[in-house]
């Protein structure tokens, strides 16, 4: 028996590599037997740069940069050979002609940098946090030499547009008297008047991991519909909008981009850095899920396995939508292949209709000891399913 283990994170709980080790635990235990294939998931939060680097046999480079409210962070880089990664996903990476096979590509996390996890809840506040770590980690992998910047912006703690992150790649942002706000954070947008400044000429091109199709602003804009997760009050939505709004404005005249690129989907990714960096780098989006799918050769390894076992933090609707384990079940499932979903939570609409979904918690578990135990829980429900 050839299983195929393709765990997402369970969030706040357990990381998608240590759900793929739980389960091959549990699975060599009751089956020595059988051969394991562990392919851990990301959707370009927490994990992008673990499982992508060590899939592709890169190395990490570690730096200590500003985390999302000014303290110090540690954060690690990956580097991977341009060779080294399958043809499907360098085509979607889509470098210049010129790159040398021999160039790397540098996986970067925002989340490991200007994630949300970083804050305590009551440090959890948009008006007062900033992406420009990410932009000092964009900056050393560039220095370091890599051909081309990947980034992943799940789980960000933001919504500064990226001026964050521009500030750390050679953009000033200046009051009307031309005091520097340092850094650039909503909380100062009151008095910013003049952008200034390009980023490094030496910036490799930079391409962004991204499922979310937002815009920038509006009703379905980064403000409305990430704000809240991140400590936005709903009374300060509206002044949070009003202020974007006049510094995406401001971006764009000083780089002589079109007012659509507001509009474009995805701009509103990650409080807005998607629009920042498309705006000031010219960045470009990719599909994040296909993405990962291609660099991990999820198709060829579902083709090759006989059981199929996927699951994270909690498996619904919005899990069918084309990523993630809803997508590695509609793979499989289209291959004939058995397959089995261990999610912390899974509705009961769902798993009433399909005997292959588990929802690994009990109903009498309060959620912060789930949390807690989510390991245990997880080798418990596959213990239970292939004794």
């Amino acid at each position: 028996m050839r299983v195929l283990l393709a765990f997402d994170k369970f969030k706040d709980a357990l990381e998608a590599g240590a759900a793929c080790a739980t389960a091959a635990e549990v699975l060599r235990e009751l089956h020595p037997d059988w051969q394991i294939d562990a392919a851990p998931l990301t959707d370009g939060g927490e994990g992008f740069t673990k499982i992508l680097t060590t899939t592709a046999r890169g190395h990490f480079e570690t730096r200590t940069v500003t985390g999302p409210r000014g303290e110090t962070v540690t954060a690690s880089f990956g580097l991977v050979p341009l060779q080294h990664i399958p043809a499907a996903a360098r085509a979607q990476l889509a470098l210049p002609p010129h790159t040398s096979a021999a160039a790397s590509v540098a996986v970067i996390e925002m989340a490991a940098v200007s994630g949300l996890a970083l804050l305590p809840p009551d440090q959890r506040d948009p008006w007062h946090t900033s992406t420009f770590g990410t932009g000092e980690l964009l900056r050393a992998a560039a220095e370091n030499g890599a051909a081309a910047l990947l980034l992943g912006i799940g789980g960000s703690a933001t919504n500064d547009l990226g001026l964050g992150a521009l500030a750390a790649l050679g953009l000033s942002f200046e009051t009307a008297d031309h005091q520097r706000l340092s850094p650039p954070t909503p909380a100062s947008w009151s008095r910013l008047a003049h952008v200034s400044g390009r980023v490094h000429a030496s910036l490799p091109p930079i391409r962004i991991a991204c499922d979310v199709t937002h815009p920038l602003l509006g009703p379905d804009g980064c403000a409305t519909t990430f704000g809240p997760q991140k400590g936005l009050r709903p009374d300060d939505l509206a002044s949070l909008e009003q202020h974007s709004a006049r510094v995406a404005h401001l971006l764009l005249e000083h780089h002589a981009q079109p007012a659509s690129l507001l509009d474009t989907p995805g701009a509103g990714a990650a409080g807005g850095i998607a629009f920042g960096l498309m705006c000031a780098a010219d960045a470009r989006l990719l599909p994040g899920f296909a993405l990962v799918s291609d660099w991990l050769d999820l198709d060829a390894r579902i083709a090759a396995a006989d059981l199929v076992i996927t699951g994270e933090g909690r498996y619904d609707a919005t899990s069918l939508g084309g990523k993630g384990p809803g997508a590695i079940v509609a793979r499989a499932r289209s291959l004939g292949k058995n397959v089995h979903v261990f999610a912390g939570a899974v509705p009961a609409e769902l798993a009433r209709h399909d005997p292959a979904l588990h929802a690994i918690t009990p109903p009498h578990v309060p959620l912060a000891e789930a949390l807690r135990s989510t390991r245990a829980l997880l080798a418990s429900a596959l213990t239970t399913t292939f004794r």
